[in-house]
C-alpha cells in the first residue's frame, strides 16, 4: 500500500515533469519544501518501485505505473480545489493546503461525484492548471451523465493517461480519445471537424494569446485555449 508521502511526490512529479520535463532533485525540494537529501532518499524509493526513473545529478521522470497514480491524485486535488473555492467560498490561499489534506481520504465514487457536482470544470482556481479527465473509458462527459443511474462497474478504465492538445508537444501526433463537455460543446467541435477518432498535431502556437494551430486530417484550424485544454489524445509512439 502507497502512503500518503510517496502520493505527494509523485504528484509534485506530475506536475513537474509536464511536456516532457525531467524534474531536478532541486526543483522537487522548492516544489514540496524539503531538503534536498530527504528528496533523494524518496527518489530511490520510487525509483525501486518502479514508480520513477531516477538517475543522479540528471534528474527523474515518471514510469507509466507512477504516471496513472500520479494523474489520479492530481486530479483529486485539482476537483478539490474547485470545490472549496466554488462551493464553498474558501479563499485561493488556503485551497491548496487543504486539498492536500483532503485528497488522500476520498474515494472513486467521490471523486466522479465532484466531477458532476462542479459540472466537469477543467483547470484549477488558484493557478490554472489542468485538471486531468478520468480514467473511465468514457469518450466525452455526456456518457458519464448518461451512466450516472446505472452504475459504472462495468466501464473500464483506460490503459494509458491521454495528453491535451494543450500540452501536445509541436508536431506530435495523437488521436482523439476524449472530449470534456456537454452535448453543445460536442457538436461545435464536430461541426469543426474536431471528431472522437480523428488524428491530430500540433504545428505550433497561433497569434492569438493562448491560442495554437493544430492540423486534423489534413485541416488546419486554431484552436482556443479553452478549447484546446479540453480536447484529449492518445499520443502516437511512432515518430511524425
Amino acid at each position: 500500500m502507497m502512503g500518503r508521502g510517496m502520493e505527494e511526490y509523485l504528484e509534485a512529479l506530475y506536475t513537474l515533469t509536464q511536456n516532457g520535463k525531467i524534474a531536478r532533485t532541486t526543483d522537487i525540494s522548492e516544489y514540496l519544501k524539503i531538503a534536498p537529501p530527504s528528496v533523494t532518499e524518496m527518489l530511490k524509493k520510487l525509483a525501486k518501485r518502479s514508480y520513477a526513473k531516477y538517475s543522479p545529478y540528471r534528474g527523474v521522470t515518471l514510469t507509466e505505473k507512477g504516471s496513472k497514480i500520479a494523474e489520479k491524485m492530481t486530479r483529486r486535488h485539482r476537483l478539490l480545489e474547485r470545490f472549496l473555492y466554488d462551493a464553498l467560498k474558501i479563499k485561493k490561499d488556503v485551497v491548496h493546503k487543504q486539498a492536500c489534506e483532503m485528497e488522500h481520504s476520498i474515494s472513486d465514487e467521490v471523486e466522479r461525484s465532484l466531477c458532476r457536482f462542479l459540472n466537469h470544470p477543467y483547470k484549477c482556481p488558484d493557478d490554472g492548471n489542468l485538471i486531468p479527465p478520468c480514467d473511465l473509458q468514457f469518450s466525452n462527459c455526456e456518457e458519464c451523465l448518461e451512466r450516472q443511474e446505472g452504475g459504472l462497474e462495468d466501464v473500464g478504465r483506460r490503459k494509458t493517461n491521454l495528453v491535451s492538445l494543450k500540452n501536445l508537444k509541436e508536431h506530435e501526433v495523437g488521436k482523439i480519445t476524449f472530449i470534456r463537455g456537454n452535448h453543445k460543446v460536442l457538436q461545435s467541435l464536430l461541426d469543426m471537424g474536431l471528431k472522437l477518432g480523428a488524428v491530430v498535431s500540433v504545428v505550433g502556437p497561433a497569434s492569438l494569446k493562448g491560442a495554437i494551430e493544430v492540423i486534423v486530417e489534413g485541416l488546419e484550424l486554431t484552436l482556443g485555449e479553452d478549447t484546446a485544454s479540453n480536447i484529449f489524445v492518445e499520443v502516437s509512439k511512432d515518430k511524425s
